[in-house]
């Protein structure tokens, strides 16, 4: 055997064995952990601590008065309190969120508290008819004026050429 063929195959055995153990490094670190199990959601327990939730909020929003019910500003530390609070219980209870009890009990505080926050409808009013004719008459003149101005240009393209 030549010592180039002998080096060779050395290297060649060498390759299968780093390969080896670094393809056995990366699946033992795979498997080394213990799978994480997914407990599963504790929806009766959860309904409970958003109850708890809700009452906290509840309390809050007693301090504030009614007419400032429709007011972000007024209650915007109270509200995010109690999505923090359904998040958090949420999570202690291994559910996601926002997941539909989370939600429905949201909509419920929602019908509670700002039901008649509806917004007021802006009427619309039409401009007096002089601005109105002004506002119609400016593009057609000005397309007008364009249309003439083209065509003269064309008709002198002789003489301007």
């Amino acid at each position: 055997m030549d010592t180039h063929e002998a080096v060779l195959l050395k290297l060649f055995v060498l390759g299968i064995l780093v390969n080896a153990w670094m393809m056995s490094s990366v699946s033992g670190a795979e498997t080394q952990e213990a799978p994480r199990l997914r407990r599963v959601c504790n929806e009766s327990r959860l309904q409970w601590e958003v109850e708890v939730c809700g009452e906290h909020f509840k309390k809050d929003m007693s301090l504030i008065h009614p007419q400032h019910w429709c007011n972000l500003t007024h209650f915007i530390s109270e509200y995010h309190l109690f999505t923090l609070c359904t998040e958090s219980k949420s999570h202690s209870v291994d559910c996601y969120w926002p997941n539909p009890l989370v939600e429905g009990y949201i909509i419920r505080i929602h019908k509670a508290f700002f039901s008649n926050c509806s917004d007021e409808q802006v009427v619309w009013v039409d401009p007096p008819d002089e601005t109105l004719i002004t506002l119609i008459l400016i593009p057609i003149f000005l397309t007008l004026a364009m249309i003439t101005l083209v065509v003269w240009c064309s008709k002198r393209s002789d003489i301007l050429a």
